[in-house]
């Protein structure tokens, strides 16, 4: 009889420990299907936020685009050049109503003493069509030179067509005198101005 109540009572306990385990086993099942659910939330997440920073992106490249608008004059700005305002502005007057790449072709000329350059006054006659007295302003064409080809750079970015590109304003200026450092002797200083403008086509005009 003792053994047949022993047996009676092992047999609850053995269900009752199956019982437990299976919902352990449940709830393990539960946490992990929930935890998938949670991934796959925050992967849809995720999809939608670089969807939404891609749409941002083209919104940005569109605006761009329309902001985008073509400009027809390009201007550089020399400060503080070593150079003399009398020789400026006859360099002014020697590069105006010519192209970029015909004044730069110009001055190298000037460099070489191939050419030279216009001057009003008592000067020594030179060699050239329609020119009573020049002379070769060598150092003045070279920061001529590099303002130039700033220049052309700028007419550039701003899409303006070279071949149609011409200098159409320089305007130089004294800058402050600079003394030696002893105070006898003084710096040439000048201020220089040059603009250009992309003239319009004979098409476009119609």
């Amino acid at each position: 009889m003792a053994d047949e109540q022993l047996k009676q009572q092992r047999i609850p306990k053995e269900k009752a420990g199956k019982e437990i385990k299976n919902k352990e086993y449940i709830a393990q099942a539960s946490k992990a299907a929930g935890k998938l659910e949670k991934e796959n939330v925050n992967d849809k997440k995720i999809d939608k936020t670089e969807e939404s920073k891609a749409e941002e992106v083209k919104e940005q490249v569109k605006k761009k685009d329309e902001k985008k608008i073509k400009r027809t004059e390009a201007t550089i700005y020399g400060r503080n050049l070593p150079i003399s305002l009398r020789h400026s502005v006859a360099i002014g007057r020697f590069i105006r109503n010519k192209k970029i790449p015909a004044a730069i072709s110009d001055l190298e000329k000037v460099i070489k003493k191939k050419v030279a350059i216009p001057v009003v006054g008592e000067m020594a006659h030179r060699r050239g069509k329609g020119m009573m007295s020049g002379k070769y302003h060598v150092n003045a064409s070279k920061e001529f030179i590099n303002l130039l080809k700033t220049l052309s750079a700028n007419s550039s970015v701003n899409g303006m067509d070279l071949d149609r590109t011409i200098i159409y304003e320089t305007i130089p200026n004294k800058a402050p005198v600079q003394h030696h450092r002893f105070g006898s002797t003084k710096f040439k200083r000048t201020h220089v101005l040059i603009k250009a403008k992309e003239m319009e086509r004979e098409n476009d005009k119609k």
